[in-house]
């Protein structure tokens, strides 16, 4: 049931309800008073609301309303018409009643039409009958005491409703802003996970163009491009599984997973950047060294590292991709000896306000991949440190739980 409905059925049940017991206690009183009749009709009251509540059980809301509406109308207009007991004024509570709970405008028309002629009728025009002997005045006024409060009861529901609403769309308002990031992350990891392999692609073709591949070298040239093909399917499939995750937000769903083979397919990744600018790569990782985190999230962060190094590395020189236990966390740090940093870049490296600089062979990137390698460390219980100088070099350092094995094998 859509949320107003379920509030508009709530209403209903929420005058019903009391209103059973309220309409047994006046049969009683009634029939000790000699008043047979008008106990009658308070049974019949009571009987009605009760079947409107098994309606609603049935989940036939709308004949629930309508049955509701009519009947209530019908039995207030007699007992109020002869028996002068103020049941008017509860014609005001199913007038409202109406308007709370049907928008179309000529059903609320021919329902507030019929319950004022109703209305006007009982004042106007007050019938006597010999059989509805009317009820002492303390009764009317107690009467119109009770139908008042319902109408406070009502309103104060309704205005409860409109708050819920205006909540409810508020959550929906922020779940979407919510996606709407997930969807410019998502768009970061596509960038990165598949320009690069688009690029050695882009340069491998081009020197096939200009034939600058010896023909005794085609061979080895076409088993470079089915590697760096392979590698764009395997990218694809990590944003396919990244998507098909992110439908209800991107979330961290950590596992124990070793480090070594991971780190080994993010170089695996890089292999032709690395061979293009004749770069070393020294890794220094335990063999049994895990960690407990989402293994793509780690991936993705270890990808930008390595991306970001490269890239400001020159020509020749020197990358350490380093791991070891940090207390009860696992220290992952890159370094690279290229160009380095001013304290006031590496401030904003994490956030909007950076400016993305051009790497050694010109390369540019984004600036988006570290904000969201720092809210994937944030989601995974981790931190990110970065040192760097100029000239010198920039080290990143990324500090996440370890995992169980390793734990073990520490005790």
């Amino acid at each position: 049931m859509p949320f107003i409905e379920s509030r508009r059925t709530k209403l209903l049940n929420l005058l019903s309800i009391p209103c059973i017991p309220f309409m047994l206690f006046f049969a009683v009183l009634n029939c000790s008073q000699g008043r047979y009749l008008l106990a009658v009709f308070n049974l019949l009251t009571s009987s009605i609301n009760v079947f409107v509540l098994w309606l609603h059980w049935k989940q036939r809301y709308l004949s629930a309303r309508m049955v509701a509406i009519l009947c209530s109308v019908a039995i207030y207009t007699v007992t109020g018409l002869f028996f002068h007991n103020g049941a008017e004024y509860f014609l005001l509570n199913i007038l409202i009643s109406c308007l709370l709970v049907y928008d179309n405008k000529w059903l609320n028309a021919g329902l507030g039409l019929l319950i004022i002629s109703a209305f006007l009728l009982i004042v106007l025009m007050p019938q006597h009958w010999y059989l509805a002997e009317p009820v002492p005045r303390v009764r009317v006024w107690a009467n119109i005491a009770t139908s008042l409060v319902f109408i406070i009861v009502a309103l104060s529901f309704f205005k409860h409703i409109q708050s819920d609403y205006q909540a409810e769309i508020e959550k929906q308002r922020e779940a979407l802003a919510t996606m709407n990031k997930d969807k410019e992350k998502l768009f970061s990891i596509v960038a990165h996970d598949i320009r690069s392999p688009l690029a050695t692609l882009e340069i491998l073709l081009d020197m096939f163009r200009k034939g600058e591949y010896p023909e005794d070298e085609m061979e080895d040239a076409a088993a470079i491009l089915h590697k760096k093909i392979s590698q764009l399917g395997g990218s694809l499939d990590n944003v396919l599984r990244w998507s098909s995750r992110s439908m209800k937000g991107i979330q961290a769903q950590p596992v124990n997973f070793y480090l070594g083979p991971l780190a080994t397919e993010v170089l695996y990744f890089f292999e032709m950047t690395i061979q293009q600018k004749g770069i070393t790569v020294e890794t220094s990782i335990p063999d049994e060294l895990m960690l407990y985190a989402d293994k793509d999230q780690v991936s993705v962060i270890l990808r930008n590292f390595l991306s970001n190094a490269l890239k400001f590395s020159y020509a020749g020189g020197v990358i350490e991709l380093k791991a070891q236990m940090a207390g009860a966390q696992v220290g992952i740090s890159i370094t690279d000896h290229g160009t380095g940093m001013p304290p006031t870049q590496v401030l904003n490296l994490f956030s909007y306000n950076q400016s993305p600089g051009y790497g050694t062979s010109g390369e540019r990137g984004t600036g988006l991949g570290l904000i969201l390698c720092k809210e994937f460390a944030q989601q995974n219980n981790g931190t990110i440190t970065v040192e760097s100088n100029v000239d010198k070099g920039t080290r990143f350092t990324v500090y996440l739980p370890v995992g169980l094995s390793a734990v073990r094998g520490v005790e």
